[in-house]
């Protein structure tokens, strides 16, 4: 009786399937600043990739066994896009490809403006006016619009404020199991985030805005941060709201949600609600979770303090008496 010799697998070890992005939609709408966001969450990029060659691109990255997401940018500047894209989206799902679209839009009034300022022409209408290229584009990525994962409309947006809202969609998509948090520090004063799921005030804290040599800095920096905690009345909070936090987010996980934004408001969102947010995104990661901290308003023109009644308790004195 002949031996035989097992039979050796040319297959590589299957890991966690990576997860594509597809960045697309009007052009000047942002998609660079998008990718740009991407890149800085560890994505792999690749900008203005024909849509022919999406499926191959896919197959050498699980290949390759070490890029686990990957993003690229496929737009009008393909040529002949849609007969292409629609063809590489029907191969990536016949490989079993995780892929999720992000298609970015604005208003034709927005885009008008953008391409003026850069003084670029429009790729659909290199030797028209910029306008009937967008309303051309527009009507082409129509049926791409509409298979779309996510939509960003990113005509008040900042460059900041798109790469914070890509950075919360792609975390969303991570391929690791657990539990992502987001804590948005933000200012009453121009309204409460509304996808938030937890909120806590911090408005009864002393308040740094009233102190000359640290009103025109924020949270970010340590002298406003060890102003804001280093009275008993922020330590005593903070143990609370850790503990509370501590709590709550096992059952979040056990409930199978996947991520929760968290916002910490002050009333202008420069000084306390920054410093609480980067404070309470540490204390997560210190326990494991994937955190981060945003900060809506900063950056933004400070709205006028309205006269705040001093924080109560003996270890809070007033702002305005540090100031005189």
């Amino acid at each position: 009786m002949g031996s035989t010799t097992p039979e050796r697998s040319s297959e590589r070890p299957e890991g966690p399937r990576p997860i594509f992005v597809i960045v697309t939609g009007l052009s000047g709408a942002g998609k660079t600043e998008a990718m740009r966001a991407l890149e800085d969450l560890g994505f792999f990029c690749v900008d203005n990739l024909p849509p022919a060659l999406i499926p191959t691109f896919a197959s050498l990255c699980q290949q390759s066994g070490r890029i686990d997401k990957a993003a690229l940018v496929s737009d009008a500047r393909g040529g002949q896009f849609f007969h292409d894209l629609f063809r590489a989206l029907h191969e990536l799902e016949e490989q079993g490809v995780r892929y999720r679209i992000l298609f970015l839009e604005a208003s034709d009034e927005a885009l008008v403006r953008r391409f003026k300022e850069t003084r670029r022409r429009h790729p659909l209408a290199p030797e028209g006016s910029v306008l009937e290229g967008i309303r051309a584009e527009r009507q082409l990525l129509e049926p791409l619009r509409g298979r779309a994962h996510f939509i960003v409309d990113t005509t008040t947006l900042s460059p900041r404020q798109l790469r914070e809202q890509v950075a919360r969609q792609a975390r969303q998509l991570s391929p690791t199991r657990g539990l992502s948090v987001t804590v948005v520090s933000f200012g009453y004063a121009r309204g409460i985030p509304i996808d938030a799921d937890l909120i806590f005030d911090v408005r009864f804290l002393p308040n740094p805005h009233y102190v000359p040599a640290l009103q025109p800095l924020t949270g970010n920096d340590p002298a406003v941060a060890e102003y804001v905690f280093q009275w008993p009345l922020a330590q005593a909070f903070m143990e609370r709201l850790y503990g509370l936090v501590d709590f709550l987010l096992p059952h979040f996980v056990d409930e199978g949600k996947q991520h929760l934004l968290i916002g910490i408001g002050c009333t202008g969102g420069q000084h306390r609600s920054v410093a609480v947010a980067n404070e309470l995104a540490a204390h997560l990661r210190r326990l494991g979770y994937d955190a981060v901290a945003e900060h809506r308003d900063v950056g933004r023109r400070p709205t006028p303090e309205p006269d705040e009644p001093p924080a109560s308790g003996p270890d809070a004195p007033s702002g305005r008496e540090e100031t005189s």
